[in-house]
């Protein structure tokens, strides 16, 4: 949406993820202008992508969100069919603790 700064090292940029906007480092794509596409991780733009490539995964994820993959998944223990831990249960495979023999917890 925007850039600010001339320093290619501290050069940021709006981002528009599907109307939430936040801040991203350009340092990595310093060829990136306004109205590009962009893929960002953990605040940093690290590539540069054509606008069909762009649109197909806008696509797929159109996609996946009409399958309901990306609803609420409902009671966590659905996720891996044990409960959480903390959630009064303990999970189904002892998690070894740093230090104690293997095998237990």
């Amino acid at each position: 949406m925007s850039i600010s700064g001339d320093d290619p090292l501290t050069r940021m940029g709006k981002i528009d993820f599907s109307g939430v906007f936040k801040q991203a480092s350009l340092a990595y794509v310093p060829q990136v202008q306004v109205g590009d596409y962009v893929i960002v991780h953990v605040g940093f733009a690290l590539s540069k992508v054509d606008e069909a490539e762009a649109h197909k995964v806008f696509e797929y994820l159109k996609q996946m969100e009409d399958l309901g993959e990306l609803d609420d998944p409902g009671d966590p223990a659905d996720l891996f069919g044990q409960p959480p831990i903390g959630a009064g249960g303990a999970p189904t495979s002892p998690v070894p603790q740093p230090g104690a023999p293997e095998g237990t917890a």
